[in-house]
């Protein structure tokens, strides 16, 4: 049975601006799941529903059982991190970590044996008595997880929590918090907007848009099998060709040319679509799944050249080894292997 369940999650802002739309989610115990999805896709909507901030006008969510749909979020025991850090200025660290446990009347002496632990998982100990202002972002953002980890929550819950990180200490937050997840088993949902941070740290993904779940699986499900125009659009493929089905695995442009692909797929209209980095220059004697073009704009990205290739289908993205290089108005045969070639449905399917 799922630890937790939402069904049917209806949420309406403004008396008519749904945000929701029926929305079902499944979260087995111990995974961390990511709700990935652009601005406006209705992920922090769904994160505020499970933490009892916004209560759905229709629908049902339950944990490990129970229907917590109406339960107040003070009686949920949830542990929340949002992007700031919200901590208590006039605190040291341990005081932060130590204020829910304060509340719920622990002793003096199981509050320190708590802090004291969770300090250490976090990599705090030696900071527990500096204060907020004394600390980098990467260090308060680890004060903000202990705080949300030592009541012992039944599920965490990380609103963009890396957002406000540099490049290089968002690396090194989501590994950490995917080693104390790991090291506690706590079911966790992570919401954010950038792909390589939740399919660094994700068991699961939810790509969402317009408040529904396009697609919920694993990170590398998604990242080589997009099963929509949007989600493909939003994880980074470039490259779109319109296509109706011939027969079996094999489809055709509108202006005439065929390909395979390496799976059948029940869709009759759709688009293919390719990453740039794997499509190749066809050899002379490769003939199936080939695309002639006229090389236009090249732009060096340092380990290689991108090019825009004009071709019968329509422009192509394509990157290419920097030890050849191709110049505008050169012509090209392009071959777009059937193992790379994804299909989609249409974004007005």
């Amino acid at each position: 049975m799922e630890f937790l369940s939402l069904r049917n999650i209806d949420v309406v802002y403004d008396k008519n601006k749904q945000v929701l739309k029926g929305l079902d989610l499944d979260i087995q115990k111990g995974e961390l799941v990511s709700l990935l999805g652009p601005s406006g896709c209705g992920k922090t909507t769904t994160l505020r529903v499970v933490a009892g901030f916004i209560e759905p006008v229709g629908g049902t969510l339950s944990l490990d059982g129970t229907d917590i749909t109406k339960v107040p979020t003070h009686k949920r025991g949830f542990g929340l991190v949002f992007q700031s850090y919200a901590l208590f200025p006039h605190l040291n660290v341990f005081d932060n970590v130590a204020f829910g446990l304060k509340l719920r009347k622990l002793s003096k002496e199981e509050i320190s044996r708590k802090v004291l632990h969770m300090l250490e998982i976090c990599g705090l100990t030696e900071l527990k008595d500096r204060f907020p202002q004394q600390m980098s972002g990467g260090q308060r953002q680890r004060v903000a997880l202990a705080r949300a980890l030592v009541i012992e929550p039944k599920l965490l819950l990380l609103d963009e929590p890396l957002s406000n990180l540099d490049a290089k200490l968002r690396v090194e937050m989501r590994v950490e918090i995917k080693r104390i997840q790991k090291a506690l088993g706590i079911t966790t949902i992570f919401v954010t907007h950038d792909q390589e941070e939740c399919f660094s740290i994700s068991d699961k993904v939810a790509v969402m848009n317009k408040g529904v779940i396009e697609q919920y699986d694993a990170p590398e499900v998604i990242y080589k099998k997009p099963k929509t125009e949007f989600i493909a659009r939003f994880i980074g493929f470039h490259n779109f060709l319109n296509l109706t089905r011939v027969e079996g695995c094999t489809y055709k442009t509108p202006s005439g040319q065929t390909f395979t692909v390496a799976e059948p797929s029940e869709l009759t209209a759709c688009k293919g679509t390719i990453r740039p980095d794997d499509i190749t220059v066809a050899a002379p004697d490769q003939t199936e799944n080939i695309l002639k073009g006229t090389v236009g704009i090249r732009t060096f990205l340092g380990k290689s050249y991108q090019y825009e290739i004009e071709t019968e289908a329509g422009k192509l993205t394509v990157n290419m080894d920097p030890d050849q290089v191709y110049d505008e108005g050169q012509g090209i045969r392009l071959y777009l292997p059937q193992n790379k070639l994804v299909l989609v449905a249409n974004e007005e399917n």
